[in-house]
């Protein structure tokens, strides 16, 4: 019998709140639900999602879902913020420290870390110490790239390509769509790992 992948859970956390800039997350979502379902190894990677996002929901939907990969998907700040929403649907700042106590607290299975926010490689750079592998952008990311960045990501991942193969060929899809954002996205890597030895699914 053929070795079948491990099977994965990506996280898909969006927060688009009524009184910021509307951001396309919608398209994201699918486009990485497209791209992973043309993937050698489709049926290794599960694909959830949480919408509206709010603080509650975030432990929430990690006990629920206990994935391997944690991608938010919104706004965030210069001030080291991710953008939630309140119950009201506008927008719910929570700090740098606030993401960190969190990941640290339900890290045990959680592999990366994908921050596709503007103004997030701080946030990022600190999740690092408890996940083998983190994400952020160390400016303002353009709904385009971020889009095109994180499809080509995961359908990479899906190949079972290797997580420094899989941030590599996501920014040459940007600099070949045109798009001049391809050093926006950083990738922080524990220390004691090798990006290029992160396979997160394996054959």
């Amino acid at each position: 019998m053929k070795n079948i992948p491990k099977k994965i859970t990506v996280l898909f956390l969006a927060s688009n709140p009524i009184d910021q800039v509307q951001l396309r997350l919608d398209e994201e979502a699918r486009e990485i639900s497209e791209m992973i379902r043309k993937a050698k190894h489709r049926d290794a990677v599960k694909l959830e999602s949480c919408w509206a996002l709010q603080p509650m929901d975030l432990l929430q939907s990690l006990n629920d879902f206990d994935p391997t990969i944690v991608h938010f998907s919104g706004h965030g700040s210069d001030d080291d913020e991710i953008v939630f929403q309140a119950q009201d649907g506008t927008a719910k700042l929570v700090s740098k420290e606030a993401i960190v106590q969190t990941m640290m607290a339900s890290s045990e299975n959680i592999r990366l870390v994908f921050f596709n926010t503007c103004y997030s490689n701080n946030q990022a750079e600190a999740v690092s110490q408890f996940v083998d592998a983190t994400i952020g952008m160390n400016t303002s990311i353009g709904d385009e790239a971020a889009r095109i960045f994180s499809s080509q990501f995961y359908s990479s991942i899906g190949f079972g390509l290797s997580v420094a193969k899989a941030f590599q060929q996501a920014k040459a899809l940007v600099m070949m769509e045109g798009i001049p954002e391809e050093n926006t996205p950083q990738l922080f890597i524990k220390d004691g790992l090798n990006a290029d030895e992160i396979i997160l699914v394996q054959p």
